[in-house]
């Protein structure tokens, strides 16, 4: 993973790698505008209505999660909360240990990417194999994912060819109707051997305790056909009311996510296998994960919660678009990890990547494509202010005080003859400035010539031109 600042990541960046973003991102905003548009008449209304529900429930999250562990334990369920990703890692190393299982399918959860958990089982002499392709390709190559739907947006299918070549599983060919047979063949011996398979849940309902799971690859349901313990992690966020909402959200989702008008396979889990529910696994385990998502909550930063991870925001970014997933630094990229990110790593950890909430033009696209309306831009703005008001972008990044420009601002005497003077910069040799925060700044960046103090001279100059005409 990437310790560097996010520009300094993305000047990196291979062209290729670039062009297979740009490709990946781009599809996904014209298929998402494509499908709400031919499908509904107010898309926006839509998405106003989602963000009230998740809103709302967040509002409620405390009664919300305490209903969802109730009808979950009556379904044969056990229900488990882990304040931290160390204490959800050890409950499932616990589960795992007790199934007498070395082999475990996952299907794709970003939950699970916030334990790292592929790693940390395989340190334990566990065998994780990641059942998404996109995840599949990731973990044989040692990687992290870059997109929190599209984990190998950054990849072709040439670099997938190498990497199924290396790793034994057939010779080169960059056939993309090959590659998936070739995982299809591998996976399937895996879903046998395991006797404990993972999820994620998308939506988890609170009056009913069903589990929402969304794949297009059918490796969910594969897990759980031949598994004998499921576990199930997910945020604390990801309770809903009530089954109904699962019409809007799932709507929403998948169109936002890949321009689907429904995905391929929605499982809907309501616990173990029982007498009257023959099927599945004989044990459930659903694991709620704070992980400092209960520190947002009530705060002006709860509506980040709301996400349902369908990656809109990404795809509409240019900010993203030029510098990769990897270069955010952790779990969550994109405009959405440049909020989330922060807030998870807690007091302690924010300093490390408060400049995240840096990473935007405040293009508001963001905002425009969210399918539960949050207000990105607003909560990017807050951190920022935060930022400066406990010191660590200054501290961290070098960057110049702005108490220069605060004074000329205040006191429009010393402003007008600052425009006035501006004029001289045009000759003084910035670049040579002993300040290397300044160097650095320019070392990406040129000033165009001065042209300050015109402002006002040209509106008193349209005044007398309406007036006199």
């Amino acid at each position: 993973m990437s310790r560097q600042a996010l520009d300094a990541f993305a000047a990196g960046i291979e062209s290729e790698v670039l062009e297979a973003i740009e490709i990946g991102a781009r599809s996904g905003v014209d298929k998402r505008l494509a499908t709400l548009t031919e499908d509904y008449a107010d898309a926006d209304a839509l998405r106003r209505l989602a963000g009230q529900v998740r809103q709302h429930t967040l509002d409620h999250l405390d009664e919300y999660l305490a209903s969802a562990e109730e009808r979950l334990t009556s379904h044969g369920a056990q229900v488990h909360f882990a304040a931290s990703p160390d204490r959800a890692l050890e409950m499932i190393l616990d589960i795992v240990r007790a199934s007498g299982t070395r082999v475990i399918t996952k299907s794709k959860s970003m939950a699970s990417e916030e334990l790292d958990l592929t790693r940390r089982l395989t340190e334990e002499g566990f065998e994780p194999v990641e059942t998404d392709l996109g995840e599949f390709v990731v973990q044989l190559d040692g990687d992290r994912p870059s997109h929190i739907v599209k984990p190998i947006i950054h990849k072709n299918r040439r670099d997938v060819a190498r990497s199924f070549e290396r790793c034994g599983l057939g010779d080169y060919d960059d056939d993309p109707e090959t590659i998936t047979r070739r995982a299809r063949a591998y996976m399937r011996d895996k879903f046998l051997d395991a006797r404990v398979t993972m999820t994620g849940a998308n939506f988890i309902s609170a009056e009913s305790g069903r589990v929402a799971v969304v794949t297009n690859e059918g490796n969910a349901r594969f897990g759980l056909a031949a598994a004998d313990v499921h576990i199930v992690l997910a945020g604390i966020d990801k309770v809903i009311p009530r089954d109904r909402d699962l019409a809007l959200l799932l709507s929403l989702l998948i169109r936002s996510a890949t321009g689907q008008r429904i995905t391929s396979y929605v499982e809907l889990v309501a616990g173990p296998r029982l007498a009257d529910r023959p099927s599945g696994p004989r044990e459930m385990h659903v694991i709620f994960l704070d992980a400092n998502r209960s520190s947002v909550v009530g705060s002006d930063m709860a509506p980040i919660l709301r996400c349902i991870r369908c990656g809109a925001c990404m795809n509409a970014c240019p900010v993203y678009r030029l510098s990769s997933g990897h270069a955010y630094r952790g779990v969550y990229p994109g405009p959405m990890g440049a909020v989330l990110g922060p807030l998870l790593a807690g007091n302690e950890g924010f300093a490390a990547v408060a400049d995240l909430a840096r990473a935007s033009t405040f293009c508001g696209a963001c905002r425009d494509v969210c399918p539960v309306d949050i207000p990105i831009p607003d909560l990017l703005a807050r951190l920022r202010a935060r930022s400066v008001r406990e010191g660590v972008i200054l501290a961290r990044a070098g960057v110049p005080s702005m108490a220069g420009y605060l004074l000329l601002a205040r006191h429009p005497r010393l402003w007008r003859l600052a425009m006035g003077l501006g004029r001289v910069l045009d000759w003084l040799p910035l670049r040579r400035l002993p300040l290397a925060s300044i160097r650095a700044w320019f070392d990406s960046r040129t000033l165009p010539r001065w042209r300050g103090a015109q402002f006002r001279k040209d509106v008193k100059r349209g005044r007398r031109e309406q007036e006199d005409g």
